[in-house]
This record gives structure tokens, C-alpha cells and sequence, in this order.
């Protein structure tokens, strides 16, 4: 009998997704929270003028769509001077991809969306010429949590931002990390320093500071339940729902190609995990926060017991080349188990 029949949760672990090609293409758009964004829907804090400058750098940028001679991209007056990229480096919680969402809105058909590792699995999936063809010659290619974690990566996405550039694509991208320093702190090897430095001038960097909003108005730790707590909250859920425990979770994300995380919660409201613990094992911990990445674009709550999940990460981790998107998981983790 299925899950459902006997009224129990379905598993996590029972889901095998598949994803094509043509299904990661068809992905490439913001995440349902931002299919809405706009440049006026942009709540800048006061505090930090970053927030308005950066606005009014997007609306320019945006404005080479509008405003320049048939057949190219920009004013022959602003072609020299214009970069083709745009790069938003700030701190996790302070509105990136809300604003680079609102600068995909503002682009014509065809354009892109993704996450990073999206555009790899893409790679993966199709072949590079293919996925060269499939995105060649579009007005726009967004890039979200622009963050390499490996030379070849480094090498891949290098090779194909110039094409894409060379078609006549402009390109925006957010990270935690400026575009001069992607890599600093995981490998250290000076062969790549040429491939970093090329990705690095196709950007005009915009900085944005300020703290993370989800955190304005969210104290303390993410929620961690007792188990009767725990069986209610599941119990009471609308939509669907998988019970696992945590351990459980982690060996199945180790099956999955991060890419099809995306497809692992489809048609799901909630998640709940069982007996959170510590992690000591940074394979784990980055699988972990590529799953949270796209839970959050889902808005998928979690339900937990166990650990407090903004705990999970090691001192050690923390203080390592991946702290930004530790801490960046761990704001998206408090925000998801308060929802």
C-alpha cells in the first residue's frame, strides 16, 4: 500500500526524480517567490544607500534594451564604455536575487534564470555545444549564487560566458562573493587565477550592503520540535508532506544530482526531518545547503527534531572558504522552520 493509502506521510527517500535537458531548460526562470519581482516591489533599507544605488544601476543596465540603435544592445556612445555583465556582491538576505529577478522581468524573450550548479547540470545533460546553441543569442542570462567550488567548473563557466557574451548576450549574476575573489579560500592553485580574472572583467561589480531581512524580524535558532510537537505539525500540514529522518536525508541526497533537487520536492508544501544532528562531514554539509538553496526558492517549510538546524555546521566549517553559504543556508533554515 502507498503512503497515502494508509494515511501515513510519503518519504523523501522513496522520490528518484529524473531531469532532462529540455526539463532544466524549461527551469530557467526565478523561483515562484520572485515571478512577481520588480525594481518598485524592492523594499531598499534607508540605512544602507547601497540598497537605492543599486536600483538605479539595474534600471541602467536595463536600459540598453530600450534605448539603443536597431541591431545591438547598446548606443554606439555607451559601447565602449558598458560593460556586458553586472555582478551583485553583498551579504545573504539583502534582496540580490529579488533585484536580479526584477532586472529578468524587465529583459525581452529569450532570456534565462538559474542557479549556477543549474547551468553546469545543463552542461552535463545536453553537451556543451548543445547547451551553448539552446542558450546563445538570448537577451539575458541570469546567474544566482554565482559560487565556484572546483577548476573545472572555473574553466566551464569561463568558456561559456564568452560565448554567450559574443552572441550578444548580456549576463547578471549574484554571489556572496566578489567576482575577483570566486575560489579564494577552496582551491588555491594559481593555474586558474587567468580563468577567475577573465570572469571577473566581464562584470561591473554593484556591492550592496545591509543585514539579512529574513532576520529583521527573526530572533534565536530555527524551531526544532519534541516528537509530539513534531506528529501534530505533520498531522496538521496542508499539501504535501514527507517524514524522514535526517540521516535518512543526507545518504539520499548523495544519489541525487543536486540539479534535480528542484524535481525532489515537486508538489511539496513541507519537509520534516527526524533527529537532526551536528554534521562532520563537509560533503554532507554542502549537499545539505544545496537542498535548503532550493527548498527555499520552493518555499518549503521545514518541520524538525533534534539539533536546532542553524547548529548543524561544525566550528570548523564555519570558519572555512565555504562560510558565506553555511551562513546563508542558516538563515533560509531559520526563516523555513518559523514560516
Amino acid at each position: 500500500m502507498t503512503s497515502q493509502q494508509t494515511g501515513a506521510p510519503e518519504r523523501l527517500v522513496d522520490r528518484s526524480p529524473t531531469l532532462s535537458g529540455e526539463e532544466i531548460a524549461a527551469h530557467l526562470v526565478p523561483p515562484r517567490q520572485f515571478l512577481t519581482a520588480t525594481l518598485d516591489t524592492y523594499r531598499p533599507d534607508r540605512d544602507y544607500p547601497s540598497q537605492g544605488a543599486a536600483i538605479a544601476a539595474i534600471r541602467a543596465f536595463a536600459t540598453g534594451w530600450h534605448g539603443g540603435k536597431k541591431g545591438g544592445l547598446f548606443t554606439r556612445k555607451k559601447a565602449a564604455q558598458t560593460l556586458p555583465g553586472i555582478y551583485l556582491d553583498g551579504g545573504f538576505g539583502v534582496g540580490k536575487t529579488h533585484l536580479l529577478a526584477a532586472l529578468w522581468h524587465l529583459a525581452p524573450e529569450r532570456k534565462y534564470f538559474g542557479t549556477f550548479i543549474e547551468y553546469t547540470a545543463l552542461v552535463g545533460a545536453l553537451g556543451y555545444q548543445q547547451a551553448v546553441a539552446l542558450l546563445k543569442g538570448a537577451s539575458l542570462v541570469c546567474i544566482d549564487e554565482f559560487e565556484l567550488d572546483d577548476p573545472g567548473d572555473t574553466r566551464l563557466m569561463s568558456r561559456l560566458l564568452s560565448e554567450l557574451v559574443a552572441s550578444g548576450s548580456k549576463i547578471a549574476a549574484t554571489s556572496n562573493t566578489p567576482p575577483n575573489a570566486l575560489g579564494e579560500g577552496r582551491f588555491a592553485a594559481q593555474d586558474f587565477l587567468r580563468e577567475i580574472d577573465a570572469l571577473s572583467a566581464r562584470f561591473d561589480t554593484l556591492r550592496i550592503d545591509g543585514t539579512d531581512y529574513r532576520r529583521r524580524d527573526l530572533e534565536g535558532h530555527a524551531v526544532t520540535l519534541d516528537d509530539e510537537s513534531f506528529a501534530a505539525a505533520v498531522a496538521g500540514q496542508v499539501g504535501g508532506v514527507t517524514v524522514d529522518s535526517f540521516d535518512g536525508v543526507l545518504a539520499h541526497l548523495a544519489s541525487v544530482h543536486p540539479s534535480r533537487y528542484v524535481k525532489l520536492i515537486d508538489g511539496l508544501e513541507a519537509v520534516g526531518f527526524e533527529g537532526v544532528h551536528l554534521l562532520d562531514n563537509q560533503t554532507d554539509a554542502l549537499r545539505l545547503v544545496a537542498f535548503v538553496d532550493r527548498l527555499y526558492d520552493a518555499q518549503v517549510r521545514i518541520i524538525a527534531t533534534g539539533l536546532s538546524l542553524d547548529q548543524v555546521f561544525a566550528e570548523d566549517m564555519l570558519a572555512g572558504g565555504y562560510r558565506k553559504k553555511y551562513l546563508r543556508a542558516v538563515s533560509r533554515m531559520i526563516a523555513l522552520t518559523s514560516s
